[in-house]
């Protein structure tokens, strides 16, 4: 009966990702009714602050990967870092993401440390935090932790061992193993625990999809953060004839994956991943509609913003951190949403699991 139970739920997910735009349409209303039974009709807003792309991986699908020589390197001060998490709080969202190549040296764990030390000083409870700084020890995970990090975002991009060797150097700075290893070791520490997918990588199948999804199912998220794929000019994966065509297909799989996901998993957290609004302007608010309850507007100083390139078009890189907050209102409202300010919007499956 559980094998029977688990092939139709397989099934299922196939179809949704497969649906047609009458179809898929025709399915968003159950999605909608899910978000308001499981997560509430307001979305909430992380300010994004992008700390350094700094890496020492080589990932083939990424802008910032250690190898891109025309990368210009950078790594925030702990001044412009606190102007942006004061932006942020300033703007009522509740909440910051605090994101950066990967690395785990001690200067860069102390370095880390040393922020958390300076808004938990100042913001003591009043501001959520989410890291997303790739694989680190557990010492480190739960040093951050007890210093007031409580969501991990480490995105596994792809749950097959085979694809994920293809997209990845062959070497133990890209282990697959590994990544699982530490996806756990944030649950024993007590983090929110987060990952995702690329959506529409090279040699990647719709049943590699479904895979994914019933990844994030079995090892029980909180949050997912996942988006379409976007050849960067300066990586092994580039696609010179890609096509705008190619990109509005791996845009639309991405919406149908979140809604496939709503229904699959309703009381997480999903993220509108920016890479949407790379290729549709109303890609954010397209995600929210599709299942997605949370944003992340960019509060990293203007000046290095243009740096953080994992793909290519990255939007609202000339805006300033302020001007986020009025434009994604008004585009919310178009999708009949409210933005849950000065609320940390944690995810319910964490609570309800505890």
């Amino acid at each position: 009966m559980e094998q029977l139970h688990y092939d139709k739920t397989r099934r299922f997910l196939h179809e949704c990702l497969t649906m047609n735009h009458e179809q898929y349409n025709q399915f968003l209303p159950e999605v909608e009714a899910l978000v308001q039974q499981h997560v509430g009709d307001k979305v909430y807003f992380r300010g994004l602050i992008e700390l350094s792309n700094i890496c020492v991986k080589d990932c083939y699908y990424c802008g910032i990967r250690r190898t891109n020589s025309t990368a210009h390197r950078y790594q925030l001060s702990l001044d412009d870092v606190m102007s942006a998490v004061d932006i942020s709080y300033d703007q009522h969202y509740g909440s910051i993401v605090i994101q950066a190549g990967e690395r785990c040296d001690k200067a860069f764990v102390d370095y880390i440390s040393s922020i958390l030390k300076e808004i938990k000083q100042k913001y003591d409870g009043k501001l959520g935090v989410t890291l997303s700084l790739g694989e680190q020890s557990k010492a480190t995970l739960q040093k951050w932790f007890e210093l007031g990090a409580h969501r991990y975002l480490l995105r596994i991009e792809t749950s097959n061992r085979e694809l994920y060797r293809k997209w990845h150097p062959n070497n133990c700075l890209h282990d697959y193993d590994k990544r699982i290893e530490t996806l756990r070791t944030l649950r024993e520490v007590g983090y929110q625990v987060g990952t995702g997918v690329l959506i529409g990588g090279p040699s990647q199948t719709v049943e590699d999809l479904v895979e994914d999804l019933l990844f994030f199912q079995s090892i029980d998220v909180d949050m997912i953060g996942m988006g379409p794929f976007i050849s960067h000019p300066n990586t092994p994966f580039y696609n010179k004839n890609e096509t705008n065509e190619d990109l509005k297909s791996r845009y639309t799989l991405a919406l149908r994956m979140i809604s496939a996901l709503r229904w699959l998993m309703p009381n997480i957290n999903i993220a509108a991943a920016t890479s949407l609004q790379a290729i549709d302007p109303m890609g954010r608010e397209m995600a929210v509609k599709a299942g997605a309850n949370i944003i992340m507007p960019n509060v990293t100083p203007k000046q290095s913003r243009v740096d953080y390139q994992l793909y290519p078009n990255k939007p609202c890189v000339d805006e300033e951190a302020w001007e986020c907050k009025g434009c994604l209102d008004a585009r919310l409202s178009m999708v009949d949403k409210s933005v849950g300010y000065n609320e940390w919007g944690d995810s319910p499956h964490f609570f309800e699991r505890l």
